[in-house]
Order: structure tokens, then C-alpha cells, then sequence
């Protein structure tokens, strides 16, 4: 069986076991479980903390998982790999100080950088040949310059309000990029290319819909224009021989303004359908 480590709580662990459902496999009835079994789908599943993933999976305990990029660049796990990204949990991680104390991350050299990812920060900061302290704190790292145990902080960042509101100014390039990603251990596990194909589905699913519309088929090769599809459109004929029907999958997010654009053109009865799950 396949064994899959998966975020038992925080932010991640919704989303992660919302996606293993739409993929088709059965995880925990109890929020208080840390280990079920899905016989059909042949695998397991192990609850672990988000932090901890990347440790069980490098180690080749367990052999994928789910956790934020951040978390295993952080563990610095030789054996484990980012195989996918997964598209939700996003994050930026950048550094602050009090403002115009700093212009640039070589201004940190020698001084206290205090977060709550001492491996990632102190990847990023060696690369550069730039030496800190790093000062190791479990979140709530924005109050460490006020309180005197560091000169600068390395965060995550959404709109920056909670590091101003700390008196602290962003400064420097970002450190990272994060979101959720599927990781695997050193071996390549039987079960590892469905998952992740399934996946690929879920993501699939969530990017695009489908829209069907009635054409005038001399105005088909305008209509492709505007919605190509993936590799081309479905195009069927219907009783009337002057008329085609369409179908066709359009990414989610321009849906409504590809169906303005099709009924300009003429494309009549346009309908729109989820998508349940994709193998594209």
C-alpha cells in the first residue's frame, strides 16, 4: 500500500483533505484520527504535523506527502522532493526591520535574525555569504525587535499590515514563493503516479469548466479564436446542417468573458459545467 502522510490540522489540512476526497479516496471519519486505511484505493493514511512531514517522508518512513514548500525546505531533508505543486496555501516569506535601519539582506550581516523557519532562512542567507544569528521562535516572530531579541525578522507576509503594525518596515528580495506541494521520499512507491495523476485531475477540475454553445458553421473558425481549448474544440453537427453544436474547456477564471465574446460572434444556448474530475 501506498503511505501518505497527511497535515492533521492548520491551514493546510482542509484544503489537503478536500482534495484526496475529489480524487476518490476515503481518509478520516474522526478529526481525532491519526492513521486510517483505504483498502480500495490500496493506501494509507498518516496524520502528522504539517512540520513534520518532510522527516518521515526523506527518511523514507512514510513515502509521499502533503506540506507547504516553506515546511520542507525548512526540514532540510536530503531524501525529500517537491513532486507537485498543489495551488492553494500560498504564502511569501520576507525579511523586516525597523524602518530605514535596512536597505538590503547584506545589511544583516552579524546581527539577530529571529523566525520561525531557522533552517530555510539560514539556507537562503548562506547561499549569499551573509552570516546572522538566527534566532528560533515558534510564530509571533514580528514582536522579537520590539522586545529586543532581534534586529530583523523573516516572515510570512499577506498585505505586510501585521509587520507594520509592529513598527517594522519589509525590506530585501523575498526569500520564497510557498504554497501546499506533494512531496516524496528518495524511492519511487507503486501507487505515487495515480495519486498523482488523480491529483493533476482535482487541479484539472478546479481550473477550467466546460461550455457548450450552439454555431453558425460558417463562423466556427472565429468562435475557435476565442476558446481553442486544450488541444481543440468538440464540434458535432445537429439537425439543422447550417447549425454545429460545441463544447469545449475554458479556464474558469475568463469563463464570463469568453461567453460575451462567443455570443458577439453569434454562439447561442451557452452552457456552462462544473468538472467533477479531469486526466488531462
Amino acid at each position: 500500500m501506498l503511505r501518505i502522510a497527511v497535515p492533521n490540522k492548520g491551514s493546510l489540512a482542509e484544503t489537503a483533505a478536500e482534495m484526496l476526497s475529489e480524487a476518490g479516496y476515503t481518509g478520516r471519519r474522526d478529526s481525532k484520527d491519526l492513521y486510517t486505511v483505504d483498502p480500495v484505493n490500496e493506501v494509507e493514511f498518516f496524520y502528522l504535523r504539517p512540520r513534520d512531514i518532510a522527516t518521515y517522508v526523506g527518511s523514507g518512513a512514510l513515502d509521499v506527502g502533503i506540506t507547504g514548500r516553506d515546511l520542507l525546505l525548512d526540514a532540510r531533508m536530503p531524501g525529500a522532493r517537491e513532486i507537485e505543486s498543489l495551488g492553494f496555501a500560498g504564502s511569501t516569506f520576507r525579511f523586516a526591520g525597523r524602518p530605514g535601519r535596512f536597505t538590503d539582506i547584506a545589511d544583516l550581516e552579524g546581527l539577530r535574525v529571529a523566525t520561525a523557519y531557522p533552517g530555510l532562512v539560514d539556507a537562503f542567507l548562506d547561499e549569499r555569504g551573509i552570516a546572522v544569528d538566527i534566532v528560533p521562535l515558534d510564530g509571533a516572530v514580528e514582536s522579537a525587535v520590539q522586545l529586543g531579541v532581534a534586529d530583523a525578522v523573516a516572515d510570512v507576509v499577506s498585505t505586510g499590515t501585521t509587520l507594520r503594525q509592529a513598527g517594522l518596515e519589509i525590506f530585501g528580495p523575498v526569500l520564497l514563493e510557498s504554497d501546499a506541494v506533494l512531496i516524496a521520499g528518495p524511492q519511487e512507491a507503486e501507487g505515487t503516479e495515480t495519486l498523482l495523476r488523480r491529483l493533476r485531475g482535482v487541479l484539472a477540475a478546479r481550473k477550467y469548466v466546460l461550455i457548450d454553445y450552439d454555431l453558425p458553421a460558417a463562423l466556427v473558425e472565429q468562435a475557435v479564436a476565442v476558446a481553442p481549448g486544450l488541444e481543440s474544440p468538440t464540434i458535432s453537427p445537429l439537425r439543422d446542417p447550417e447549425w454545429v453544436a460545441v463544447r469545449v474547456m475554458s479556464p474558469r477564471r475568463d469563463v464570463n468573458q469568453v461567453m460575451d465574446a462567443l455570443y458577439a460572434i453569434g454562439a447561442r444556448a451557452i452552457l456552462v459545467t462544473e468538472i467533477l474530475a479531469a486526466r488531462l
